[in-house]
């Protein structure tokens, strides 16, 4: 089916648990998105099915009391206030995408950027914000219409980061930890495993706040829990409504 064929038959419409239920197998988190506030779903009818099939779908929940890039990226408008008031303002003028999920065969159409930039103005409300891990790799918020803040990396990151890459472990490869331990282990056999005892040492001082896995002996387990906790940073993403007023 070529692919301006599917785009003329699909349209978003207000969805159900139901339709979130049929596609969260295809999303990266396992965790459960909690309370929503609105679901919407991008649905077509085929040839090779004569009903609506549901191919995309959004959920929109209630922000979270704290986020610190959100302070960052609205200029400090909440901050100085007491919590009550506080809470109230951001419950009244935000809504948190939490989930944004399409079908594997109908993804690289664009409809992931379609279902977030048609329903944003839906909600009525001045910001729409959204937290994504996999925004460095998939940017669609931002070509949805979302401003994208990165937050700071941690000094211990920074350091981990540097002695990978003193020993041959690229930026890059730390996206794969069956590639960094392979590199790890080779580095057993060179200068009599001088650079294999330097990155054991660093990697054992990074795991020193994360309280049981400290104790974490060398090995894959403990390489992808590393690389998890490096590449774990959240971009932080904002939109603003210039049809919604602030509500106080």
């Amino acid at each position: 089916m070529e692919a301006c064929t599917v785009i003329r038959n699909l349209e978003i419409v207000p969805g159900t648990r139901a339709d979130y239920e049929s596609l969260s197998h295809y999303h990266y988190r396992e965790s459960h998105p909690g309370p929503c506030v609105a679901i919407f779903a991008l649905k077509g009818k085929f040839r090779t099915a004569m009903k609506l099939e549901t191919v995309g779908v959004i959920i929109y929940s209630m922000p979270t009391a704290g986020a610190q890039m959100r302070n960052i990226a609205m200029g400090g408008i909440f901050a100085g206030l007491d919590k009550g008031t506080r809470l109230k303002l951001i419950n009244r003028n935000i809504r948190t995408i939490s989930r944004v999920i399409i079908e594997p065969r109908f993804r690289s159409l664009g409809l992931a950027v379609r279902l977030v930039r048609e329903t944003m103005p839906i909600m009525d409300v001045p910001f729409v914000e959204a937290m994504a891990v996999m925004g460095r790799a998939n940017p669609f918020l931002e070509k949805a219409g979302l401003t994208r803040y990165d937050a700071p990396i941690s000094a211990s990151c920074v350091r981990l980061i540097e002695a990978f890459s003193a020993v041959g472990v690229d930026e890059q490869d730390l996206i794969d930890p069956g590639v960094v331990q392979q590199k790890l282990e080779k580095l057993r056999t060179e200068d009599r495993g001088q650079r294999a005892d330097f990155i054991d040492g660093e990697m054992a001082r990074f795991l020193q706040s994360y309280g049981q896995r400290r104790l974490m002996q060398p090995g894959i387990e403990r390489t992808r829990f590393v690389l998890n906790k490096l590449t774990d940073r959240p971009v932080y993403y904002i939109w603003r409504n210039q049809q919604a007023e602030l509500r106080v």
